[in-house]
């Protein structure tokens, strides 16, 4: 018994041709691309367009589908075996047809490639911060303008007048940008661009980042005087870890190696490690066994209770004292102990921008603990 012939590979994303056995009047199943379903990331197979009897037939049906000009039922006209030559050139006529067809050629546009983009990137399996997702997210939202138009076609320009025209904050600013560089560099890997357009663009407002000032030596001690005060003693957890609130709900407090793991915002940030402060293990110990957690409530909640609690201190500042002083506080009382500056930015979190610190610097937790318990705490006024 003869072998059956092989056919040629169908380029990615052009749907499929499945050899379902002998003994069928159509043993060629036609199935369109596959797509990725958004929850799990796995691949599903649509059903099937058509059965047909040869495996040009469905090739031809598949250019069809491909080029929009597919109708339920036209496999019927093209139903052959090719065993004569009218056959094949009506086969190869809808081909060649179909292949000049403007849709045949219209690349995908700014948001099929995003779907694509996200699709890969945030499948099952792989693990990211919720900032890093809603990064994405919102980066998308604030770029609707480019939605529908084809990726190739896209400028730098394009890309230029869509950041300007964004009225958010710089941080806004830095996820659309963000984004673009994630898809051209997707889209490049996919065929999809001609040029990464995404480096000629910047942001030209100025960085609007939280800016605070740090508790002085006094209000400290008073915090130190007042610290059964839930609210002033995650204060001081703060002040010695120089986390920012927000991440006290993603950090892990481990109480075997005594540090505190990951962040927010930044790669660097997420990945770092801070040991905590002998001063406040005590306090981290006794929010955990009497909370469960450093925080419990939201953000904006502690935000206004711990406004109040300042207030009740006599703690006012100018401008008012917030949250995230604690992290300046923190930046401050690690310079006053001369604790290096790659240091600091390992602790603080921030990247390096040079070589050596950024592929070659290595600095263990025993390291990171002497750094870090050179901040002498005077705990009373």
């Amino acid at each position: 018994m003869p072998k059956r012939k092989k056919h040629t590979k169908l380029p990615n994303g052009y749907g499929s041709i499945r050899y379902l056995g002998s003994g069928r009047r159509n043993p060629y199943a036609v199935h369109p691309p596959a797509h990725e379903n958004p929850v799990n990331g796995m691949y599903v197979v649509p059903r099937a367009l058509c059965y047909v009897d040869d495996w040009y037939v469905g090739f031809a049906v598949l250019t069809a589908y491909k080029a929009g000009t597919y109708v339920p039922g036209m496999e019927g006209t093209l139903k052959s075996s090719l065993d004569s030559l009218e056959n094949s050139d009506t086969i190869i006529k809808h081909i060649l047809s179909d292949y000049s067809g403007k849709q045949q050629s219209k690349s995908p546009t700014y948001a099929e490639v995003y779907e694509a983009f996200y699709a890969n990137k945030f499948h099952e399996g792989h693990q990211y911060s919720k900032s890093c997702i809603y990064g994405a997210r919102m980066g998308f939202k604030h770029s609707a303008n480019l939605h529908d138009r084809e990726f190739r076609s896209i400028t730098a320009k394009d890309l230029q007048d869509t950041l300007d025209a964004c009225p958010l904050k710089h941080s806004s600013l830095e996820q659309i940008l963000n984004l673009y560089h994630s898809l051209y560099h997707y889209a490049d890997g996919c065929g999809w661009c001609d040029k990464d357009y995404s480096k000629f663009v910047s942001i030209k407002t100025p960085d609007d980042d939280e800016h605070g000032v740090p508790f002085t030596e006094e209000e400290l001690q008073m915090l130190w005087s007042h610290n059964e005060d839930p609210i002033i003693e995650l204060l001081l957890i703060m002040c010695y870890s120089g986390h920012r609130i927000s991440e006290l709900k993603v950090i892990e407090v481990d109480l075997t190696d005594y540090c505190f793991r990951g962040g927010l915002k930044t790669r660097t940030s997420r990945e770092r490690i801070v040991p905590i402060h002998s001063a406040i293990l005590p306090l981290v110990k006794r929010r955990l066994a009497r909370d469960g957690a450093l925080l419990c409530q939201s953000t904006n909640t502690y935000r206004k209770r711990c406004t109040a609690a300042l207030d009740n201190l006599g703690i006012l500042g100018d401008p008012k004292h917030t949250p995230h002083d604690c992290r300046h506080t923190f930046s401050a009382l690690l310079e006053d102990a001369k604790v290096s500056d790659n240091d600091r930015k390992r602790l603080m979190g921030h990247s390096f921008k040079d070589v050596t610190n950024k592929v070659y610097g290595h600095r263990d937790l025993s390291a990171l603990r002497a750094e870090i318990e050179r901040i002498k705490v005077v705990t009373s006024v």
